[in-house]
């Protein structure tokens, strides 16, 4: 594999030096005020990668997502591919690096992995400023009349640690703070991370850090960021960060890797600067939105679209044969073993999903990953039903072939795409509750929504102080359709339970909680860091 110099990579799309920030050889960040630059160039196609409901088999969307660039390349296009920044905490945990895999990386893979270009570590102490400040202002007199109780901003650090999700401070006398009830969520889920994913440039960061709702007064009132002044730093932080980071794949087609918020806690995709950048320096962009289409692409349409001004031209569906069985009743151990009963009742999934995007008038190609353990009569069985549903579907490759796998993929999205009107399934100002309510319906299957005592609450408030108006981002279960995560397959019929809502209102959405959603991952038994070495040379193994 080798690694073509960083200046190449971005001479290749027409990106001069006065325009690059190198960090080594073949890491740089690139002006985001390019961007305006460019403002009069035509923008490319957009292909919008996304998935099945996540299994333990594996679906391989990031994958698919590189080598779909690398082979869109290969067959004489000019492409860029556009993911988010992987987080430490899954990467020293349970799910590893997140650089895709095989032949279809970007690379330098453990760097990227790892500590980048330290935008993480610029999103958590821009975040732990806040709290800081936050903490500070209530111990020097609270002139805001803060409530100690009723603090929502919680600190953050980019690791997996259960221990920290609930915890008492200011302990140990007057001098140490006003003791009060606190915790950590993971630095993905914080809504700086969100909010540096959506800005456009360094005055609608600032602001938009100044909308931070962090608590409320005695009077049951909004605090916000900006009452305590403290948003000009939080930019000073992060001004750098802003700036999308330029790598490669290991074809060395151009790649930005940049901003990293969860799909089930927020919009789940790459910086919005990133994706505009890459639409107006090449011919076709893939960018990937994180867990299912239920998550995920749901998420880029009905809000991420319209914030960044872009529609994708097409969608990809990725799946695997061992999903599908999956999701059909097989048990994990036996997904090796030919069961075509299996696969057709976990292809219910599929089409599920399938339905759910062309309701935002999105051309859809299915890309099946393939893996060794599957048979011909499963395969045929997959391309042939998604034929009977009207949809492209490819055998994708690209992790044992790189771009020669992908070639099928290509040509079959490169036939797909279509200038679409936008389509969304909701209006922003429609009450929160009938936002709720289409989604339920229209893409969790679900036939009624409850709301419990705390979520009405919830509800109430954000009528009240204006905040109704903003999109929703539902917080659930990415394992499955509806909220709960043992309901495989395509479940129906069921009542979708909303259990609470808060308001990220510099980020601009109200979030809706289903089901129960960690905003700080534990480790498990035996985490991927064991696997993790570094030789007397500084050659590192077992991150990915």
């Amino acid at each position: 594999m080798n690694l073509i110099p960083i200046k190449k990579i971005a001479e290749s799309v027409g990106i001069d030096e006065n325009h690059l920030f190198p960090y080594g050889r073949y890491i740089a960040k690139v002006d985001h005020r390019l961007l305006k630059e460019l403002e009069g160039r035509e923008n490319g196609k957009l292909i919008l990668v996304t998935a099945i409901t996540p299994t333990p088999a594996g679906e391989g969307k990031t994958t698919t997502s590189i080598g779909l660039s690398m082979a869109l390349n290969r067959i004489g296009n000019k492409s860029f591919v556009t993911l988010r920044e992987p987080s430490l905490g899954p990467t020293l945990g349970l799910k590893g690096g997140a650089t895709g895999g095989g032949k279809a990386k970007v690379i330098p893979s453990n760097e990227i992995n790892l500590h980048f270009t330290g935008d993480m570590h610029a999103v958590a102490s821009a975040h732990n400023l806040l709290s800081a400040v936050l903490d500070s202002h209530i111990k020097h007199g609270n002139e805001l009349g803060i409530d100690p109780t009723r603090i929502f901003w919680k600190r953050t650090m980019d690791m997996n640690d259960r221990s920290l999700r609930k915890i008492v401070i200011g302990l140990g006398g007057s001098a140490n703070g006003i003791p009060r009830e606190d915790g950590f969520i993971i630095t993905a889920a914080s809504e700086v991370m969100a909010i540096l994913s959506l800005s456009t440039d360094l005055k609608d960061l600032k602001d938009r850090l100044g909308r931070i709702v962090v608590a409320l007064d005695s009077r049951g009132r909004p605090v916000r960021a900006s009452d305590l002044g403290v948003q000009g730093a939080m930019a000073v932080l992060l001004k750098d960060a802003i700036n999308p980071n330029l790598v490669q794949t290991t074809e060395g087609t151009p790649a930005f890797v940049h901003g990293g918020p969860f799909a089930n806690i927020a919009h789940g995709t790459n910086s919005v600067l990133a994706t505009k950048l890459a639409l107006k320096l090449s011919d076709y962009v893939v960018t990937e939105a994180g867990f299912g289409a239920d998550l995920g692409a749901e998420k880029f349409i009905d809000f991420v679209s319209r914030v960044g001004d872009f529609y994708p031209n097409a969608a990809v569906l990725v799946a695997t044969v061992r999903a599908l069985k999956y999701h059909g009743g097989s048990d994990i151990d036996d997904l090796h073993e030919e069961d075509l009963e299996a696969l057709k009742k976990g292809f219910k999934n599929l089409k599920v999903h399938v339905e759910n995007l062309k309701k935002f008038g999105l051309s859809v190609v299915v890309a099946l990953n393939r893996f060794e353990t599957d048979t011909e009569k499963e395969i045929s069985f997959v391309m042939n039903e998604c034929e009977k549903l009207g949809v492209k579907a490819a055998v994708s490759e690209v992790f044992t072939k790189g771009s020669e796998g992908g070639e099928d993929l290509a040509k079959a999205v490169t036939e797909a795409i279509k200038d679409s009107s936008p389509h969304f399934l909701y209006e922003w100002e429609d009450p929160v509750e009938k936002k709720v309510e289409i989604l339920a319906r229209e893409i969790y299957r679900a036939k009624d929504v409850e709301y419990t005592d705390e979520a009405r609450k919830a509800l109430k408030f954000i009528k009240k102080n204006g905040f109704d108006h903003l999109p929703v981002i539902v917080t659930k279960t990415p394992k499955s359709l509806s909220h709960d995560p043992k309901l495989r397959g395509a479940p129906e019929g069921y009542t979708f339970v909303v259990r609470d809502a808060y308001v990220s209102a510099g980020a601009g959405f109200v979030v809706v909680l289903a089901g129960d959603i960690n905003l700080m991952p534990g480790l498990p038994k035996k985490p991927n860091a064991l696997n993790m070495d570094v030789d007397e040379d500084g050659n590192i193994t077992g991150v990915s």
